[in-house]
């Protein structure tokens, strides 16, 4: 395992980190975990060397705390730091700071949280409980070390994240990043901006949820043109690890395969170790992945506002993921859970005044029907519009 600076810590953590997440399940139920397995899985990566375990109080519906409590017993405790978030929608009250962190405690077995996230930061939430004086309670914990270290984890815009940087010494966040992500939220301008400070910046989402790792024809054909031949996995990971403002990457494996592979990998982990061709790749499969994108929206919003509430941009987003990874029935979840049923593309009248507005000359009107038809129906739709 190689190791790797933690912002201005006078420690060093594993390049890998294990994301307790996706841990593998009993009959596909997300809240029953298969603890043997997932047993298996998380202490044979602390004893190759994997120091940082995170976890969060939602995950698998709240049994991941429970499950990383008892996997850390028989002295495993003591070979990491332990990463957990607030769940910032249950805190209502200054009262109930406590009243979470203590539960996340017992649950996790432990008498402290090495690293204490506030959980998925955004503007709303960043206001509410900055109102709530969570700094304030989160200071009073740190000075009784029931906390070690706080941060945050975000999704939202770069402004907004380098507000959240600025109002606070933090020691650490945590950003979704990867190659595809390079402007996408915090992006690579954020990554950088927080190292600058001095922060140890954790990376989530390193392959996309599992978008990157089985590319299709035209993407593992730009792979396959590299001198060293790597997995598609192991290329998204090694792309991290080559920059030094990365701190750890965290990977939530859900097979011992992916953990011995993810292991392997770290080991072989190092800051400016892709040549220049190799750093060319990037650039072609990110573009050739572009190229897959059947609807070349570029999520300027002169569509917007729709009269009927059609969120355009988001929906189109959601449907030209699913085609250029070819995953659709990611794609189809995500669109279900994130996008608000008045906001998708089943909300489309036919009205054409957003194709009055679109400078890319969209025939949106002809898009949403099949976009719904995809993402927003339970049978599989593979048709497009030509």
């Amino acid at each position: 395992m190689n190791y790797r600076r933690f912002g201005s810590l006078a420690w060093q953590v594993s390049a890998l980190g294990f994301g307790c997440m996706r841990l593998p399940l009993i009959n596909g139920d997300s809240a029953r975990i298969d603890e043997l397995e997932a047993m298996r899985m998380v202490r044979y990566a602390i004893d190759r060397g994997v120091n940082y375990i995170d976890t969060a109080y939602p995950y698998h519906g709240g049994n991941s705390e429970l499950f990383v409590g008892r996997a850390l017993q028989d002295g495993y405790r003591d070979k990491v730091r332990l990463a957990t978030k607030l769940p910032v929608w249950k805190v209502q009250s200054k009262d109930d700071l406590d009243l979470v962190f203590d539960e996340q405690l017992r649950k996790l077995q432990t008498d402290h949280i090495d690293f204490y996230l506030l959980h998925g930061l955004n503007r709303e939430r960043w206001d509410k409980l900055r109102r709530l004086g969570v700094l304030t309670w989160a200071e009073r914990a740190i000075a009784d070390r029931r906390i070690r270290h706080l941060g945050f984890s975000f999704h939202d815009a770069l402004p907004v994240f380098k507000e959240i940087v600025d109002g606070y010494a933090w020691t650490f966040c945590q950003i979704q990043y990867n190659y595809m992500d390079i402007d996408h939220q915090a992006g690579i301008a954020g990554l950088r901006y927080a190292a600058a400070k001095g922060m140890a910046v954790v990376i989530m989402e390193p392959l996309l949820g599992g978008k990157l790792v089985e590319p299709p024809a035209p993407i593992q054909a730009i792979w396959d043109t590299a001198d060293v031949k790597r997995s598609p996995a192991d290329w998204a990971l090694q792309w991290l690890w080559n920059q030094p403002e990365v701190s750890v990457v965290l990977s939530g494996m859900n097979t011992q395969g992916q953990v011995v592979q993810n292991v392997a990998s770290a080991s072989t982990a190092r800051v400016n170790a892709l040549v220049a061709r190799e750093l060319a790749l990037f650039d072609q499969v990110r573009a050739k992945y572009n190229d897959l994108s059947p609807i070349p929206c570029t999520k300027c919003e002169y569509c917007l506002p729709c009269p009927n509430g059609v969120a355009i941009p988001r929906v189109f987003a959601a449907y030209n993921e699913g085609m250029m990874f070819n995953k659709p029935d990611v794609a189809r979840r995500g669109y279900k859970q994130w996008i608000p049923v008045e906001n998708q593309a089943s909300a489309c009248v036919q009205c054409l005044e957003c194709e009055t507005k679109c400078p890319q000359n969209i025939p949106i009107s002809q898009w949403l029907p099949v976009v719904h038809q995809v993402l927003g129906e339970d049978k599989p739709y593979v048709k497009r519009l030509n």
